[in-house]
């Protein structure tokens, strides 16, 4: 199993019901804030961190995503795109694309992030992760954990000094929807079904095969359109 950190998936395939009506004729990651869509702030911060290969999943208006980006080589990167008849949410996403995921039938480590998150973070720092995910006998997961947003204060799981997760310890943060996982534990996961990451965070993080770090710099979870109003504001104002 390689431990180079060079791939990447953006979760693109949501109908993003909250976002209408501006979704009803776009799909959400082409939304833009600071003059230029959501999705590409990401790939734009991807490539800049060395990623060369980052596969996209998309379902509603789907084909309006390729014919905008293109084949990633504005960006100098390749750009592969999985395509899904009706969302299969996060995990059933990943299954579908693992074989854009995986090169030579090697199995890897990835990052994958939501493609409805807006953030500042730096995504080559997730490489001194992936050597130590790579080498667990069984696959494990890094998670990108941010302070509890006023939408979610309960948080998701505890995080530790040691950087080790759990599903019921203090303090508890929330996830940046921003994780670093393994092709192998999405293979008995037939392809075509729908399923969430949910259940996956909580088994790993409950087996203690789950790690995790703070990022408290710029992130914004998208989810409406006062929302994405006030991201844009503040990315034209930092112009």
């Amino acid at each position: 199993m390689t431990s180079a950190l060079t791939t990447a998936m953006i979760f693109a395939a949501g109908r993003g019901d909250r976002m209408r009506p501006l979704t009803d004729s776009r799909p959400k990651p082409l939304l833009e804030a600071g003059g230029k869509p959501l999705i590409v702030w990401q790939i734009e911060r991807l490539a800049g961190a060395g990623f060369k290969t980052v596969v996209i999943n998309h379902a509603w208006l789907g084909e309006q995503i390729g014919a905008v980006l293109g084949d990633g080589s504005r960006w100098g990167i390749e750009l592969r795109y999985s395509a899904e008849s009706t969302a299969l949410e996060t995990a059933g996403g990943i299954a579908q694309a693992l074989p854009l995921l995986v090169e030579d039938g090697e199995e890897r480590v990835f990052v994958a992030i939501a493609g409805d998150v807006y953030a500042d973070f730096d995504y080559a720092s997730l490489r001194a992760h992936a050597p130590q995910l790579a080498a667990l006998p069984e696959p494990g997961m890094h998670l990108v954990m941010v302070p509890n947003p006023p939408f979610h204060p309960a948080g998701d799981f505890g995080l530790a000094d040691d950087g080790v997760l759990s599903l019921d310890g203090i303090p508890r943060y929330t996830f940046g929807s921003i994780g670093l996982y393994d092709t192998r534990m999405f293979r008995d996961l037939a392809p075509g079904t729908r399923r969430a990451l949910t259940p996956y965070y909580h088994e790993t993080i409950s087996q203690q095969r789950a790690s995790g770090e703070l990022y408290e710099g710029l992130w914004e979870n998208v989810g409406t359109p006062a929302q994405l109003d006030v991201l844009d504001r503040h990315l034209r104002g930092r112009r």
